[in-house]
């Protein structure tokens, strides 16, 4: 297929490759083709290919989301002078084998979150990633909630020491898509594919959150996790669930905060709320995804919380939106995640949350396994370098 006006760029903008025209392919098509429009100046890219197993499928995903051809065979896609940028929005069992090899062929990678499906792996991609660097070439993790207005602005508060010393935290990552008993077995709910259910899925944003807000390690987790539904159907008829549906946990920083933890998939009513508080000697604050232009504080000595509305120029990321009071939605997060990728790239400085940081959240959720696995002791995280 030739290129179309949609999907080209300016002459010289990077070129990119999407890998997976799924969930996520959508998303990430979203913000590239809006990226360029929202910052004068700010570089836009060519989108060039989207990629996807079924031909078909993927070439009609690749029209719909104004890419400029589709193709079916990634790693002839990374042989390529035209890219420059390799997003992989592909299940967790693909993640290190595409990301290994795009930034070997010396292109820039994102790399939808979690970060891989074993430790082994995310450790792979971190080396991978470190040599690369040295060469020039970037990676970076996409753990799109940092993008949150409301949440960069609550890290703000948190580094500028409005809350004094953070000395808990409860966060939940609650939805309701598997509470039906019925619903229909996907790639998801299998390990092979998916690495953990709710755990990776939901946990690994939730555990990102505590790293980015507070800026502090986990150090040890006290956690269980459990199965409600073990079987469910299948294409060819019932299937074993071979991953979690839930987890809990109690999580301890190297900041002396003590952290609560709840992920799931079968809290009926609750379609997609990440839910927030944080509390310190001074102040506290609280978030709600499902309410995510909005961020309850309690600072300056107020000893209630006052609603907050994150839309004003001088709040993050706001600028090359829209008028205060004109609120984002939750697609914004992938935009504003592509620009800073881009601008980063453009400064030549690496850009974050770096694979390192995925391979940190990746060790939190393998003490949280393991400790569910030991009936709950407490269990340390991996604290090596990096």
């Amino acid at each position: 297929m030739t290129s179309t006006p949609s999907a080209s760029g300016a002459a010289g903008s990077p070129g990119v490759a999407v890998i997976g025209y799924a969930f996520m392919g959508k998303a990430h098509s979203h913000a590239w083709r809006n990226v360029a429009a929202l910052r004068p100046g700010a570089p836009g890219v060519r989108r060039q290919v989207m990629v996807g197993r079924d031909a078909d499928a993927v070439a009609a995903a690749a029209g719909q989301y104004g890419w400029a051809e589709s193709a079916t065979d990634w790693r002839a896609v990374l042989e390529r002078d035209d890219i420059d940028i390799v997003d992989v929005c592909v299940p967790g069992h693909l993640h290190a084998e595409v990301a290994i090899a795009a930034l070997e062929a010396g292109k820039h990678v994102i790399a939808e979150k979690p970060l891989a499906n074993t430790m082994a792996e995310a450790e792979k991609m971190v080396a991978t990633a470190q040599a690369a660097r040295e060469r020039g070439v970037h990676s970076m993790v996409g753990f799109n909630y940092r993008r949150v207005p409301a949440l960069a602005l609550a890290r703000r508060h948190v580094a500028e020491g409005r809350l004094g010393e953070v000395r808990q935290v409860r966060v939940s990552y609650l939805q309701d898509w598997l509470a039906d008993d019925a619903a229909p077995m996907t790639w998801r709910l299998r390990r092979e594919l998916a690495g953990s259910g709710a755990l990776g899925d939901l946990a690994s944003h939730a555990v990102d959150q505590v790293r980015f807000l507070l800026g502090q390690e986990v150090t040890a987790v006290n956690a269980t996790t459990h199965t409600f539904v073990g079987q469910r159907t299948g294409a060819d008829g019932p299937e074993e669930v071979t991953v979690d549906d839930a987890a809990w946990g109690t999580l301890r920083t190297d900041g002396g905060a003590v952290v609560s933890l709840e992920v799931t998939r079968m809290a009926t009513a609750r379609k997609n709320a990440l839910g927030i508080e944080v509390y310190g000697s001074e102040g506290a604050l609280r978030f709600d995804l499902e309410s995510l232009n909005h961020l309850d504080v309690c600072l300056d000595g107020a000893d209630n919380f006052t609603r907050q509305l994150v839309t004003e120029q001088d709040d993050p990321y706001i600028d090359g939106w829209w008028p205060p009071g004109h609120v984002l939605g939750w697609d914004a997060t992938f935009t504003n995640q592509a620009a800073d990728f881009l601008a980063a790239l453009a400064a030549g400085r690496a850009p974050t949350p770096s694979f390192e940081d995925g391979l940190a959240v990746q060790r939190v959720l393998a003490a949280i396994e393991a400790s569910s696995a030991r009936g709950g002791s407490c269990v340390e995280v991996d604290a090596r370098p990096l």
